[in-house]
């Protein structure tokens, strides 16, 4: 007789088990309502304008490209330190276990379930005329309300959370290497402010000394009142310059503490600080690099998301079905809760038709479809805004190249003309209003030789981040197509 109940509790058993089994098994083979992903066309032309056919310089990460030690130093600080990375990351977290959060909807949730229940029937409603004490004591094991997803619709959901987060890692990438980038640029800036205002400084010191001895010529007889007040006017104009420069150094240096986390101090540049980045990157690969931006890989996830909620929303016009099932035992005492007869079992599906919804449904997918729509659009600008970038890059490489060299010209030509000017007043057939006008345009070309010199290096970080940075060295591109132009 035991025998043959421990047989008939076990045939229960396994019959809830194989529905259970059965039960997700068809819900994990469920019929997608989800619109299959196509990628939009790149909406810019196939190559870069005007870059001469050349082989691509390989992209590589930025301990390679960045070779100064004190830029590296920055670097490092900044990706360990810097307070907007930490809350990008964090992001990156957050969207992971919201991902994870929506991906178990998709799996059923099993759960040991214990209850005891004591109730009381007053003899004036109890069915026997007599008060009666109830106990009830249950242990089950079950799962509660698993949706059934015949449709794709918690699968649509899941693919949609899912690529919300990659997006969010993509743009914490993004983030990553815009803060390389900066750091980099805000370090070239400080150099360049630095080198301008050691130039100042000498050329304040060398018009101070010829104020001296102007003055000792006007004490002598040999200079006029007029030539003592331009070289004051001179020297006094180079002082207001030098405390220009000397104020953008100091906020430079502020700025990349505040990258940096204010973690470390700001290192003097090393003696080949004009060759602290390599020597430039020849592009020479067609534009569907751009694909590979960190952005840009942001954008399209993002579609991918609004591609999937839209089979989630089309999921909403079928049935929906629950099921809620438990196994376990149940007694009105304690003592006997594991005997024989006290086996309990609840197998509990329910069916949701939407029949009247007052358009409810259908303005969800009107939605989701007017979502992708945006995303489609999102997606192409990033890729218009990347291909802009670049050719924006490249056209001031090319330019810069241009003026560094012309301007390195008319610094010769200055200083030429300086030192001309210079011998001439000394045999005594020029002024010395002719020699602070040629030192005036000498100085003044200096500097702007140093500025230009220093944003065509720029260039090559901004080109660098344009490019994508590690972002086509995560992606293992070779970079080694050739371009020719459109």
């Amino acid at each position: 007789m035991i025998k043959k109940k421990f047989s008939s509790i076990t045939s229960t058993r396994k019959t809830a088990w194989l529905t259970l089994a059965s039960a997700a098994l068809v819900s994990l083979a469920g019929c997608s309502q989800v619109p299959t992903y196509e990628r939009p066309a790149a909406p810019v032309p196939q190559h870069f304008p005007n870059v001469s056919e050349a082989p691509a310089t390989p992209l590589m990460p930025w301990r390679e490209y960045f070779s100064d030690p004190s830029l590296r130093t920055l670097i490092e600080a900044a990706l360990n330190h810097n307070r907007d990375l930490k809350i990008a990351v964090a992001r990156v977290e957050e969207a992971r276990a919201l991902a994870g959060v929506t991906r178990a909807d998709r799996f059923p949730t099993l759960e040991a379930q214990g209850s005891f229940n004591r109730s009381r029937t007053p003899a004036n409603v109890s069915v026997t005329g007599n008060a009666r004490t109830f106990s009830r004591y249950d242990l089950a094991l079950g799962l509660t309300a698993f949706e059934l997803d015949f449709w794709g619709r918690v699968a649509a959901l899941s693919e949609a959370a899912r690529s919300q987060y990659l997006a969010t890692e993509e743009a914490a990438r993004s983030f990553r290497i815009g803060l390389i980038s900066d750091v980099a640029s805000t370090w070239l800036m400080r150099v360049q402010l630095a080198e301008q205002e050691r130039l100042a400084t000498e050329t304040l010191k060398t018009r101070e000394e010829s104020l001296t001895l102007i003055r000792k010529r006007q004490g002598a007889g040999l200079a006029s009142d007029l030539d003592v007040l331009a070289a004051e006017g001179l020297a006094e104009s180079v002082r207001v310059q030098t405390g220009d420069l000397k104020r953008q150094r100091m906020q430079a240096e502020n700025a990349l503490r505040l990258l940096t986390g204010m973690e470390v101090d700001i290192p003097a540049p090393a003696n080949s600080a004009s060759q602290s980045l390599m020597d430039g990157l020849a592009p020479g690969l067609p534009s569907e690099v751009l694909l590979h931006r960190p952005d840009v890989l942001a954008a399209e996830q993002r579609l991918i998301a609004a591609n999937a909620n839209i089979g989630a929303a089309r999921a909403a016009f079928f049935p929906r079905i629950a099921l809620t099932t438990n196994l376990g035992m149940a007694s009105s005492a304690l003592s006997t809760l594991f005997g024989s007869g006290s086996e309990a079992w609840v197998f509990q599906p329910v069916l949701r038709l939407p029949l009247f919804d007052a358009g409810r449904n259908k303005a969800n997918l009107d939605v989701a479809n007017a979502r992708k729509v945006q995303a489609v659009a999102d997606y192409e600008k990033t890729i218009q805004q990347a291909f802009r970038e670049v050719s924006d890059v490249l056209a001031a490489q090319s330019t810069y190249t241009e003026q560094v060299t012309a301007q390195e010209a008319n610094v010769r030509a200055q200083q030429t003309r300086f030192e001309r000017v210079k011998a001439r007043e000394k045999a005594g057939i020029a002024t010395y209003l002719e020699i602070l006008d040629a030192s005036r345009d000498a100085f003044n070309a200096e500097q702007v030789f140093v500025s230009y010199r220093w944003q065509l290096m720029s260039t090559r970080i901004a080109l660098y981040k344009a490019l994508g940075g590690e972002g086509c060295a995560r992606h293992k591109l070779t970079c080694n197509a050739e371009f020719s132009n459109p």
